[in-house]
């Protein structure tokens, strides 16, 4: 109990904020709001690595990561900005090895333009649309490397051909990893802002105390319910910071 406090010259407000710092319940619910708000970090955090984002974002239908769908649209050239660009119906989609032999997975675009080759292994193949009075399209790809491929068909002779390879040219892998980076460094964020209520609950150093649940603060758990959480706590176990065995800190 702290003896050196003049009550005569404090408000209201500072009577009882100086009344809940001498109370170690104070200290107690700082350092719950802490462990709630990093442990929604943590939840979310183990939720994002459990999470396959390489499966979401290529908008894969089935589980297994050694195949994939391949999605897509087709549509015509625009012309002279007044023609064109508008789905086609009835494009044939072949589905090719690299050697030009083919699988025997074909397909056509719908009413939208639309089109889907399920369960294709994910090397690489080639694609190609062809339809009448229009120049073909071969294009290299991986299936899975896309969430989408659109195709745009050019008025012309259906002999000539068009290449195109989007083989290597995927940021899909990029992406799924650093969602997984950003789930794991939220993980171990959640982690040290728990390892932070805890020295709030023992009481044992306010500076550990701060900078672990200043680390939790970057779980993010709930996206602003965690690290408020974790802020309200971080506010009261400062009013109790006497109460710490060690509270040296220097905070500019």
């Amino acid at each position: 109990m702290r003896t050196d406090i003049d009550y005569d010259n404090m408000s209201s407000l500072e009577i009882w904020l100086s009344d809940i710092s001498e109370d170690s319940a104070t200290r107690v619910a700082a350092a719950v709001l802490i462990i709630s708000g990093s442990l929604l970090g943590t939840i979310f955090g183990i939720l994002a690595i459990s999470a396959n984002p390489a499966e979401i974002l290529s908008g894969s239908l089935v589980s297994n990561d050694d195949y994939a769908d391949i999605n897509g649209i087709v549509n015509s050239a625009l012309i002279d900005n007044n023609t064109g660009g508008e789905p086609i119906e009835g494009v044939r989609l072949t589905l090719l090895n690299d050697d030009g032999t083919v699988t025997g997975k074909e397909t056509f675009t719908d009413q939208s333009g639309r089109f889907q080759i399920q369960e294709v292994p994910r090397h690489s193949f080639i694609l190609f649309a062809s339809l009448e009075d229009n120049i073909s399209v071969r294009l290299f790809m991986i299936p899975g490397d896309h969430t989408q491929i659109p195709i745009t068909m050019m008025p012309g002779d259906d002999e000539l051909v068009t290449e195109i390879d989007w083989r290597g040219d995927s940021n899909l892998t990029q992406a799924a990893t650093l969602a997984t980076i950003i789930a794991i460094l939220t993980l171990i964020s959640g982690l040290f802002g728990i390892r932070g209520g805890y020295e709030v609950l023992y009481g044992k150093s306010y500076k550990k105390a701060w900078w672990f649940s200043f680390l939790g603060l970057w779980s993010r758990g709930g996206l602003f319910i965690g690290p408020l959480l974790i802020l309200i706590g971080m506010a009261l176990s400062s009013l109790t910071k006497h109460q710490f065995i060690t509270n040296e800190i220097n905070i500019e």
